[in-house]
Protein backbone atom coordinates (compact mmCIF):
# COMPACT_ATOMS: atom_id res chain seq x y z
CA UNK A 1 0.00 0.00 0.00
CA UNK A 2 1.25 3.19 -0.82
CA UNK A 3 1.54 5.99 1.69
CA UNK A 4 0.06 9.44 0.95
CA UNK A 5 0.78 12.40 3.13
CA UNK A 6 0.56 15.33 0.97
CA UNK A 7 -1.15 16.67 -2.12
CA UNK A 8 1.65 16.22 -4.04
CA UNK A 9 1.78 12.19 -3.08
CA UNK A 10 -1.60 12.31 -3.86
CA UNK A 11 -1.42 13.68 -7.64
CA UNK A 12 1.53 10.91 -8.08
CA UNK A 13 -0.85 8.11 -7.47
CA UNK A 14 -4.19 9.81 -9.38
CA UNK A 15 -1.81 10.15 -12.23
CA UNK A 16 -1.00 6.09 -12.52
CA UNK A 17 -4.52 5.49 -11.89
CA UNK A 18 -6.20 3.02 -14.52
CA UNK A 19 -9.93 3.92 -14.86
CA UNK A 20 -12.20 1.39 -15.31
CA UNK A 21 -14.79 2.58 -18.35
CA UNK A 22 -17.26 -0.85 -19.15
CA UNK A 23 -19.85 -2.69 -17.20
CA UNK A 24 -18.84 -5.67 -15.42
CA UNK A 25 -21.08 -8.17 -16.20
CA UNK A 26 -21.01 -12.30 -15.92
CA UNK A 27 -17.64 -12.28 -15.18
CA UNK A 28 -15.72 -9.88 -17.95
CA UNK A 29 -15.83 -5.92 -18.69
CA UNK A 30 -18.07 -5.43 -21.62
CA UNK A 31 -19.53 -2.45 -23.09
CA UNK A 32 -23.14 -1.46 -23.08
CA UNK A 33 -25.21 -2.82 -25.81
CA UNK A 34 -26.11 0.24 -27.59
CA UNK A 35 -22.18 1.32 -27.87
CA UNK A 36 -23.38 4.50 -25.62
CA UNK A 37 -21.23 6.08 -23.01
CA UNK A 38 -21.53 8.86 -20.18
CA UNK A 39 -19.16 11.13 -18.94
CA UNK A 40 -17.64 10.76 -15.28
CA UNK A 41 -15.67 14.25 -14.53
CA UNK A 42 -13.74 15.39 -11.40
CA UNK A 43 -16.22 17.10 -9.59
CA UNK A 44 -13.77 19.69 -8.14
CA UNK A 45 -11.62 20.53 -11.70
CA UNK A 46 -14.79 19.71 -14.03
CA UNK A 47 -12.56 16.96 -15.62
CA UNK A 48 -13.35 13.91 -17.52
CA UNK A 49 -12.26 11.14 -16.08
CA UNK A 50 -13.51 8.37 -18.35
CA UNK A 51 -16.23 7.86 -20.59
CA UNK A 52 -18.83 5.09 -18.66
CA UNK A 53 -20.63 2.66 -20.54
CA UNK A 54 -23.88 3.75 -20.41
CA UNK A 55 -25.98 0.47 -19.97
CA UNK A 56 -30.14 -0.01 -20.95
CA UNK A 57 -32.37 -2.21 -20.31
CA UNK A 58 -31.10 -4.96 -22.42
CA UNK A 59 -27.67 -4.42 -20.27
CA UNK A 60 -29.85 -5.32 -17.07
CA UNK A 61 -31.41 -8.67 -18.88
CA UNK A 62 -28.73 -9.92 -19.83
CA UNK A 63 -26.64 -9.40 -16.26
CA UNK A 64 -29.90 -11.33 -15.00
CA UNK A 65 -29.98 -13.86 -17.07
CA UNK A 66 -26.43 -14.53 -15.77
CA UNK A 67 -27.10 -13.90 -12.65
CA UNK A 68 -30.07 -16.28 -12.64
CA UNK A 69 -27.98 -19.32 -14.45
CA UNK A 70 -25.12 -18.46 -11.36
CA UNK A 71 -27.78 -19.09 -8.98
CA UNK A 72 -29.32 -21.99 -10.34
CA UNK A 73 -26.01 -23.62 -10.75
CA UNK A 74 -25.08 -23.32 -7.16
CA UNK A 75 -21.69 -22.43 -8.23
CA UNK A 76 -22.12 -19.34 -5.21
CA UNK A 77 -25.45 -20.14 -3.99
CA UNK A 78 -24.77 -23.99 -2.73
CA UNK A 79 -21.22 -23.64 -2.00
CA UNK A 80 -19.78 -24.69 1.23
CA UNK A 81 -19.85 -21.36 3.73
CA UNK A 82 -16.41 -21.86 4.69
CA UNK A 83 -15.19 -21.70 1.00
CA UNK A 84 -17.54 -18.76 0.05
CA UNK A 85 -16.04 -17.04 3.24
CA UNK A 86 -12.77 -17.77 1.58
CA UNK A 87 -13.07 -16.01 -1.56
CA UNK A 88 -14.93 -13.02 0.44
CA UNK A 89 -11.73 -12.69 3.12
CA UNK A 90 -9.50 -12.58 -0.07
CA UNK A 91 -11.67 -10.33 -1.57
CA UNK A 92 -10.69 -8.21 1.39
CA UNK A 93 -7.22 -8.86 1.23
CA UNK A 94 -6.93 -7.51 -2.44
CA UNK A 95 -8.73 -4.27 -1.22
CA UNK A 96 -6.33 -3.94 1.59
CA UNK A 97 -3.66 -4.06 -1.05
CA UNK A 98 -5.09 -1.42 -2.75
CA UNK A 99 -6.44 1.47 -0.50
CA UNK A 100 -4.67 4.26 -1.69
CA UNK A 101 -5.32 3.91 -4.96
CA UNK A 102 -8.43 3.06 -3.76
CA UNK A 103 -9.13 5.99 -1.68
CA UNK A 104 -7.58 8.48 -4.81
CA UNK A 105 -10.33 6.93 -7.30
CA UNK A 106 -12.76 7.63 -4.98
CA UNK A 107 -11.80 11.32 -3.92
CA UNK A 108 -11.34 12.08 -8.28
CA UNK A 109 -15.37 10.98 -8.82
CA UNK A 110 -17.17 12.60 -6.10
CA UNK A 111 -15.21 15.17 -4.80
CA UNK A 112 -15.14 13.50 -1.41
CA UNK A 113 -11.52 14.58 1.31
CA UNK A 114 -8.77 12.17 0.15
CA UNK A 115 -8.20 12.13 3.95
CA UNK A 116 -11.32 11.11 4.30
CA UNK A 117 -11.65 7.89 1.91
CA UNK A 118 -7.84 7.06 3.35
CA UNK A 119 -8.95 7.06 7.11
CA UNK A 120 -13.22 6.12 6.54
CA UNK A 121 -14.49 4.60 3.69
CA UNK A 122 -11.59 2.44 2.08
CA UNK A 123 -10.77 0.68 5.42
CA UNK A 124 -14.47 0.56 6.92
CA UNK A 125 -15.60 -1.37 3.28
CA UNK A 126 -12.64 -3.46 4.01
CA UNK A 127 -13.55 -4.24 7.47
CA UNK A 128 -17.81 -4.97 6.55
CA UNK A 129 -16.39 -7.24 3.85
CA UNK A 130 -14.11 -8.86 6.11
CA UNK A 131 -16.98 -8.55 8.96
CA UNK A 132 -20.02 -10.24 6.80
CA UNK A 133 -17.22 -13.18 5.57
CA UNK A 134 -16.35 -14.16 8.99
CA UNK A 135 -20.29 -14.27 10.10
CA UNK A 136 -20.64 -16.60 7.18
CA UNK A 137 -20.10 -20.05 8.94
CA UNK A 138 -21.39 -18.98 12.28
CA UNK A 139 -25.16 -18.44 11.66
CA UNK A 140 -27.29 -20.83 12.78
CA UNK A 141 -30.28 -22.82 11.59
CA UNK A 142 -33.16 -23.08 14.40
CA UNK A 143 -35.64 -25.83 15.40
CA UNK A 144 -38.88 -24.80 16.91
CA UNK A 145 -40.54 -26.39 19.86
CA UNK A 146 -42.49 -28.58 17.99
CA UNK A 147 -42.92 -31.67 21.11
CA UNK A 148 -42.02 -35.00 20.85
CA UNK A 149 -44.35 -35.60 17.49
CA UNK A 150 -42.35 -33.60 15.08
CA UNK A 151 -38.69 -32.42 13.91
CA UNK A 152 -39.77 -29.02 13.36
CA UNK A 153 -36.80 -27.04 11.05
CA UNK A 154 -36.48 -23.48 10.65
CA UNK A 155 -33.67 -22.85 7.54
CA UNK A 156 -32.50 -19.50 6.02
CA UNK A 157 -31.84 -20.17 2.41
CA UNK A 158 -30.75 -17.07 0.10
CA UNK A 159 -33.52 -14.83 -1.59
CA UNK A 160 -32.13 -15.16 -5.02
CA UNK A 161 -31.23 -12.44 -7.63
CA UNK A 162 -30.51 -9.21 -5.62
CA UNK A 163 -30.38 -5.30 -7.30
CA UNK A 164 -28.78 -3.18 -5.07
CA UNK A 165 -29.02 0.16 -6.33
CA UNK A 166 -26.19 2.44 -4.52
CA UNK A 167 -26.56 6.24 -3.90
CA UNK A 168 -22.82 8.53 -5.05
CA UNK A 169 -22.27 9.73 -1.73
CA UNK A 170 -20.19 6.88 -0.51
CA UNK A 171 -20.14 4.78 -3.17
CA UNK A 172 -17.72 2.22 -1.83
CA UNK A 173 -18.76 2.18 1.03
CA UNK A 174 -22.32 1.70 0.15
CA UNK A 175 -21.05 -0.71 -2.20
CA UNK A 176 -20.05 -3.06 0.42
CA UNK A 177 -23.02 -2.55 2.92
CA UNK A 178 -25.13 -4.20 -0.07
CA UNK A 179 -22.84 -7.20 -1.61
CA UNK A 180 -21.04 -7.70 1.83
CA UNK A 181 -24.88 -9.20 3.50
CA UNK A 182 -25.88 -9.98 -0.47
CA UNK A 183 -22.97 -12.42 -1.21
CA UNK A 184 -22.34 -13.92 1.95
CA UNK A 185 -26.30 -15.33 1.90
CA UNK A 186 -25.36 -16.68 -1.49
CA UNK A 187 -26.89 -14.32 -3.89
CA UNK A 188 -26.48 -13.26 -7.02
CA UNK A 189 -25.98 -9.44 -7.44
CA UNK A 190 -26.86 -7.24 -9.94
CA UNK A 191 -25.16 -3.35 -8.48
CA UNK A 192 -26.22 0.19 -10.27
CA UNK A 193 -23.66 2.37 -9.00
CA UNK A 194 -25.18 5.96 -9.08
CA UNK A 195 -23.59 7.18 -12.58
CA UNK A 196 -21.56 10.10 -11.35
CA UNK A 197 -19.74 7.59 -8.94
CA UNK A 198 -19.13 4.54 -10.59
CA UNK A 199 -15.23 3.54 -11.29
CA UNK A 200 -14.44 2.16 -7.71
CA UNK A 201 -17.49 -0.43 -7.86
CA UNK A 202 -15.77 -1.26 -11.40
CA UNK A 203 -12.75 -1.63 -9.69
CA UNK A 204 -14.15 -3.57 -6.93
CA UNK A 205 -15.78 -6.14 -9.07
CA UNK A 206 -12.66 -6.86 -11.21
CA UNK A 207 -11.02 -7.42 -7.80
CA UNK A 208 -13.97 -9.71 -6.65
CA UNK A 209 -13.58 -11.75 -10.05
CA UNK A 210 -9.93 -12.22 -9.25
CA UNK A 211 -10.83 -13.37 -5.60
CA UNK A 212 -12.80 -16.56 -7.13
CA UNK A 213 -16.42 -15.24 -7.49
CA UNK A 214 -17.97 -16.74 -10.03
CA UNK A 215 -18.82 -15.47 -13.04
CA UNK A 216 -22.13 -13.88 -13.05
CA UNK A 217 -22.56 -13.46 -8.94
CA UNK A 218 -21.41 -10.19 -8.96
CA UNK A 219 -21.97 -7.35 -12.08
CA UNK A 220 -21.98 -4.01 -11.99
CA UNK A 221 -24.33 -2.43 -14.77
CA UNK A 222 -23.41 1.48 -14.92
CA UNK A 223 -25.82 3.98 -16.30
CA UNK A 224 -28.55 6.35 -15.75
CA UNK A 225 -31.57 5.56 -13.25
CA UNK A 226 -33.82 5.72 -16.10
CA UNK A 227 -31.92 3.31 -18.31
CA UNK A 228 -30.62 1.27 -15.80
CA UNK A 229 -32.29 1.60 -12.18
CA UNK A 230 -35.83 1.75 -13.96
CA UNK A 231 -35.08 -2.28 -15.79
CA UNK A 232 -33.86 -3.16 -12.62
CA UNK A 233 -37.16 -2.35 -10.20
CA UNK A 234 -39.38 -4.02 -13.29
CA UNK A 235 -37.12 -6.89 -14.10
CA UNK A 236 -39.68 -9.72 -13.74
CA UNK A 237 -36.82 -12.05 -12.52
CA UNK A 238 -35.66 -10.40 -9.92
CA UNK A 239 -36.20 -11.42 -6.19
CA UNK A 240 -35.61 -8.40 -4.19
CA UNK A 241 -33.82 -4.80 -4.70
CA UNK A 242 -32.20 -3.27 -1.78
CA UNK A 243 -31.79 0.85 -2.36
CA UNK A 244 -30.54 3.38 -0.95
CA UNK A 245 -31.02 7.19 -2.12
CA UNK A 246 -33.75 9.60 -1.88
CA UNK A 247 -37.22 9.43 -0.67
CA UNK A 248 -38.71 9.98 -3.84
CA UNK A 249 -36.94 7.85 -6.20
CA UNK A 250 -37.70 5.05 -3.11
CA UNK A 251 -41.30 5.49 -3.50
CA UNK A 252 -40.36 4.73 -7.70
CA UNK A 253 -39.18 1.27 -6.45
CA UNK A 254 -42.09 0.61 -4.68
CA UNK A 255 -44.31 1.47 -7.76
CA UNK A 256 -42.12 -0.66 -9.82
CA UNK A 257 -42.65 -3.83 -7.74
CA UNK A 258 -46.30 -3.40 -7.51
CA UNK A 259 -46.12 -3.02 -11.30
CA UNK A 260 -43.67 -6.55 -11.57
CA UNK A 261 -43.56 -9.25 -9.67
CA UNK A 262 -43.77 -7.77 -6.51
CA UNK A 263 -40.03 -7.99 -5.29
CA UNK A 264 -39.21 -7.46 -2.14
CA UNK A 265 -37.83 -3.97 -1.79
CA UNK A 266 -35.58 -2.77 0.85
CA UNK A 267 -35.45 1.69 1.12
CA UNK A 268 -32.83 3.69 3.01
CA UNK A 269 -33.61 7.37 2.30
CA UNK A 270 -33.76 10.54 3.57
CA UNK A 271 -32.96 12.33 6.58
CA UNK A 272 -33.38 15.32 8.87
CA UNK A 273 -32.16 14.23 12.20
CA UNK A 274 -31.77 16.22 14.99
CA UNK A 275 -28.32 16.87 17.37
CA UNK A 276 -30.23 17.94 20.93
CA UNK A 277 -28.41 19.40 23.22
CA UNK A 278 -29.35 19.80 26.80
CA UNK A 279 -27.95 22.95 29.38
CA UNK A 280 -26.72 19.92 31.47
CA UNK A 281 -24.43 18.33 28.90
CA UNK A 282 -20.98 17.97 30.03
CA UNK A 283 -17.86 19.55 27.94
CA UNK A 284 -19.33 21.69 25.92
CA UNK A 285 -15.89 21.76 23.74
CA UNK A 286 -16.65 18.18 22.65
CA UNK A 287 -19.94 18.69 22.13
CA UNK A 288 -19.31 21.06 19.41
CA UNK A 289 -16.86 18.90 17.95
CA UNK A 290 -19.46 16.33 17.47
CA UNK A 291 -21.88 18.64 16.38
CA UNK A 292 -20.01 19.82 13.72
CA UNK A 293 -18.79 16.32 12.78
CA UNK A 294 -22.48 15.38 12.85
CA UNK A 295 -23.33 18.56 10.14
CA UNK A 296 -19.90 18.96 8.05
CA UNK A 297 -19.06 15.38 7.49
CA UNK A 298 -18.59 14.47 4.04
CA UNK A 299 -19.76 18.00 3.28
CA UNK A 300 -23.03 17.18 4.68
CA UNK A 301 -23.78 14.96 2.05
CA UNK A 302 -25.11 12.23 4.06
CA UNK A 303 -28.20 10.66 4.99
CA UNK A 304 -27.97 10.39 8.53
CA UNK A 305 -25.93 13.81 9.07
CA UNK A 306 -27.21 16.02 12.45
CA UNK A 307 -28.21 18.84 10.35
CA UNK A 308 -30.85 20.53 12.84
CA UNK A 309 -28.51 21.76 16.01
CA UNK A 310 -31.99 21.89 18.66
CA UNK A 311 -30.38 23.38 21.99
CA UNK A 312 -31.48 24.48 25.37
CA UNK A 313 -31.79 28.44 25.26
CA UNK A 314 -29.38 28.43 28.17
CA UNK A 315 -26.45 27.02 26.35
CA UNK A 316 -27.05 28.15 23.04
CA UNK A 317 -24.45 31.00 22.97
CA UNK A 318 -22.09 29.42 24.85
CA UNK A 319 -22.18 26.43 22.64
CA UNK A 320 -22.46 28.94 19.54
CA UNK A 321 -19.02 30.37 20.81
CA UNK A 322 -17.26 27.36 20.75
CA UNK A 323 -18.67 25.93 17.30
CA UNK A 324 -17.25 29.44 15.91
CA UNK A 325 -13.58 28.66 17.64
CA UNK A 326 -13.65 25.13 16.10
CA UNK A 327 -15.24 25.79 12.65
CA UNK A 328 -12.09 26.99 10.92
CA UNK A 329 -10.23 23.10 11.88
CA UNK A 330 -13.51 22.58 9.14
CA UNK A 331 -10.52 23.64 6.10
CA UNK A 332 -12.09 23.36 2.89
CA UNK A 333 -10.63 23.19 -0.55
CA UNK A 334 -9.09 20.90 -3.28
CA UNK A 335 -10.19 16.99 -2.49
CA UNK A 336 -7.05 15.68 -3.25
CA UNK A 337 -5.28 17.72 -0.30
CA UNK A 338 -4.98 15.21 2.71
CA UNK A 339 -4.96 18.91 4.68
CA UNK A 340 -8.45 19.17 3.46
CA UNK A 341 -11.62 18.45 5.67
CA UNK A 342 -14.40 19.17 3.07
CA UNK A 343 -14.50 18.98 -1.09
CA UNK A 344 -17.21 19.83 -3.24
CA UNK A 345 -20.50 19.21 -4.33
CA UNK A 346 -20.93 16.26 -6.31
CA UNK A 347 -22.38 18.34 -9.08
CA UNK A 348 -23.20 21.58 -10.66
CA UNK A 349 -26.74 20.84 -9.85
CA UNK A 350 -26.76 19.85 -6.56
CA UNK A 351 -24.50 22.96 -6.00
CA UNK A 352 -27.21 25.22 -7.28
CA UNK A 353 -30.05 22.93 -4.75
CA UNK A 354 -27.59 23.38 -1.81
CA UNK A 355 -27.55 27.42 -2.47
CA UNK A 356 -30.90 28.04 -3.26
CA UNK A 357 -31.60 26.80 0.55
CA UNK A 358 -29.32 29.57 1.68
CA UNK A 359 -31.22 31.98 -0.75
CA UNK A 360 -34.21 30.69 1.03
CA UNK A 361 -32.78 31.71 4.61
CA UNK A 362 -32.24 34.95 3.71
CA UNK A 363 -35.65 35.23 2.18
CA UNK A 364 -37.11 33.49 6.04
CA UNK A 365 -35.13 36.42 7.61
CA UNK A 366 -32.91 33.64 9.39
CA UNK A 367 -29.23 34.57 10.22
CA UNK A 368 -26.47 33.28 8.60
CA UNK A 369 -23.81 33.25 10.82
CA UNK A 370 -20.70 31.17 9.62
CA UNK A 371 -19.98 30.38 6.16
CA UNK A 372 -22.42 31.11 2.79
CA UNK A 373 -22.04 30.63 -0.59
CA UNK A 374 -18.20 30.77 -2.68
CA UNK A 375 -17.20 31.86 -5.87
CA UNK A 376 -14.83 28.92 -6.12
CA UNK A 377 -16.05 26.39 -8.43
CA UNK A 378 -19.05 24.32 -6.93
CA UNK A 379 -17.71 24.28 -2.85
CA UNK A 380 -19.92 25.79 -0.40
CA UNK A 381 -18.47 27.11 2.95
CA UNK A 382 -19.46 25.23 6.06
CA UNK A 383 -22.89 26.98 7.22
CA UNK A 384 -24.28 27.98 10.24
CA UNK A 385 -28.35 29.32 9.98
CA UNK A 386 -29.25 30.97 13.67
CA UNK A 387 -33.29 31.20 14.23
CA UNK A 388 -34.58 28.28 11.99
CA UNK A 389 -38.50 27.81 13.07
CA UNK A 390 -40.56 24.33 12.36
CA UNK A 391 -41.67 26.27 9.48
CA UNK A 392 -38.80 26.73 7.39
CA UNK A 393 -38.06 24.94 4.49
CA UNK A 394 -34.46 24.50 6.38
CA UNK A 395 -35.91 23.19 9.48
CA UNK A 396 -38.32 20.42 7.37
CA UNK A 397 -36.20 19.52 4.06
CA UNK A 398 -33.12 17.78 3.17
CA UNK A 399 -30.57 19.78 2.26
CA UNK A 400 -28.03 17.40 1.63
CA UNK A 401 -25.05 20.01 2.10
CA UNK A 402 -22.79 21.56 4.69
CA UNK A 403 -25.74 23.40 6.24
CA UNK A 404 -26.33 23.05 10.49
CA UNK A 405 -29.65 24.58 11.16
CA UNK A 406 -30.14 26.05 15.04
CA UNK A 407 -33.58 25.99 17.18
CA UNK A 408 -33.82 26.75 20.73
CA UNK A 409 -35.72 24.79 22.92
CA UNK A 410 -37.06 25.50 26.85
CA UNK A 411 -37.89 21.83 28.30
CA UNK A 412 -37.36 18.18 27.64
CA UNK A 413 -40.67 17.55 26.46
CA UNK A 414 -40.30 20.69 23.50
CA UNK A 415 -37.06 19.16 22.76
CA UNK A 416 -38.93 15.62 21.84
CA UNK A 417 -41.67 17.23 20.17
CA UNK A 418 -39.33 19.20 17.90
CA UNK A 419 -36.58 16.05 17.50
CA UNK A 420 -39.89 13.99 16.26
CA UNK A 421 -41.41 16.79 14.14
CA UNK A 422 -40.07 15.90 10.83
CA UNK A 423 -41.52 13.30 7.83
CA UNK A 424 -37.80 11.48 8.48
CA UNK A 425 -36.38 9.10 11.65
CA UNK A 426 -33.09 7.63 10.88
CA UNK A 427 -30.74 9.49 13.15
CA UNK A 428 -30.31 11.26 16.40
CA UNK A 429 -27.84 12.35 18.79
CA UNK A 430 -28.61 13.61 22.06
CA UNK A 431 -25.92 15.53 24.94
CA UNK A 432 -26.74 15.22 28.25
CA UNK A 433 -24.74 14.54 31.93
CA UNK A 434 -27.73 12.89 33.00
CA UNK A 435 -27.86 8.63 32.50
CA UNK A 436 -31.57 8.66 32.88
CA UNK A 437 -32.44 11.70 30.78
CA UNK A 438 -29.90 10.35 28.07
CA UNK A 439 -32.05 6.82 28.04
CA UNK A 440 -35.57 8.31 28.27
CA UNK A 441 -34.87 11.01 25.77
CA UNK A 442 -33.28 8.25 23.24
CA UNK A 443 -36.24 5.89 23.85
CA UNK A 444 -38.62 8.82 22.78
CA UNK A 445 -37.00 9.88 19.69
CA UNK A 446 -38.26 8.07 16.65
CA UNK A 447 -35.11 7.24 15.04
CA UNK A 448 -33.41 4.17 14.12
CA UNK A 449 -29.90 4.91 15.85
CA UNK A 450 -29.72 7.48 18.48
CA UNK A 451 -26.06 7.95 19.67
CA UNK A 452 -25.45 9.48 23.22
CA UNK A 453 -22.79 12.29 23.49
CA UNK A 454 -21.37 11.39 20.24
CA UNK A 455 -21.96 11.63 16.89
CA UNK A 456 -21.67 8.46 14.38
CA UNK A 457 -23.96 5.00 12.98
CA UNK A 458 -22.17 2.84 15.32
CA UNK A 459 -20.42 0.04 13.63
CA UNK A 460 -20.29 -3.20 11.47
CA UNK A 461 -22.36 -5.15 14.32
CA UNK A 462 -25.08 -2.58 14.62
CA UNK A 463 -28.18 -2.27 12.34
CA UNK A 464 -28.71 0.87 10.41
CA UNK A 465 -31.80 1.75 8.94
CA UNK A 466 -34.69 4.25 9.49
CA UNK A 467 -38.10 5.06 11.10
CA UNK A 468 -40.90 6.96 8.71
CA UNK A 469 -39.40 7.87 5.15
CA UNK A 470 -35.84 7.24 5.98
CA UNK A 471 -37.08 3.41 4.47
CA UNK A 472 -38.47 0.56 6.03
CA UNK A 473 -38.29 -3.58 4.95
CA UNK A 474 -34.99 -4.36 6.47
CA UNK A 475 -31.18 -2.83 7.73
CA UNK A 476 -28.16 -2.36 6.60
CA UNK A 477 -25.18 -3.45 8.29
CA UNK A 478 -24.96 -6.66 11.92
CA UNK A 479 -26.54 -10.09 11.45
CA UNK A 480 -30.38 -8.09 10.54
CA UNK A 481 -28.69 -7.26 7.17
CA UNK A 482 -28.91 -10.67 6.17
CA UNK A 483 -32.76 -11.03 6.81
CA UNK A 484 -33.48 -8.96 3.82
CA UNK A 485 -31.14 -11.17 1.40
CA UNK A 486 -32.73 -14.75 2.67
CA UNK A 487 -36.00 -16.71 2.87
CA UNK A 488 -37.06 -18.41 5.72
CA UNK A 489 -38.23 -21.57 5.24
CA UNK A 490 -39.80 -24.16 7.80
CA UNK A 491 -39.32 -27.62 7.30
CA UNK A 492 -41.73 -30.18 9.04
CA UNK A 493 -41.37 -33.65 9.46
CA UNK A 494 -43.77 -36.22 11.52
CA UNK A 495 -41.90 -38.51 13.71
CA UNK A 496 -44.62 -41.01 14.87
CA UNK A 497 -44.58 -42.73 17.94
CA UNK A 498 -43.77 -46.74 17.11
Amino acid sequence: MKQVQTLSDVVSVARELRFPNQAFINGRFTPAASGNTLETTNPATGEVLAHIAACNGHDVNTAVQGARSAFESGSWSQLHPGERKAVLLKLADLLENEVTQLAVMESLDSGKPVSECLAVDVPETIHVIRWHAEAIDKLYDQTAPAGSGAMAMIVREPIGVVGCVLPWNFPLLMLAWKIGPALAAGCSVIVKPAEQTSLTALRVAELAHEAGIPAGVLNIVTGTGKDVGEPIGLHADIDMVSFTGSTATGRRFLHYSAESNLKKIVLECGGKNPAVVFDDADDLASVAANVLSGAFWNMGENCSATSRLLVHENVKDKLLALIAEQIGDWRMGNPLDPENRLGTMITAEHFCKVSDYLKTARKEGLRIIQGGFTDRGIYVQPTIVDGVTPKSALFREEIFGPVLCVTTFKTEAEAIALANDTDYGLAASVYTGKLSRAIRVSRAIRAGTVTVNCFGEGDATTPFGGYKQSGFGGRDKSVYALDQYTELKTIWIDVPAE
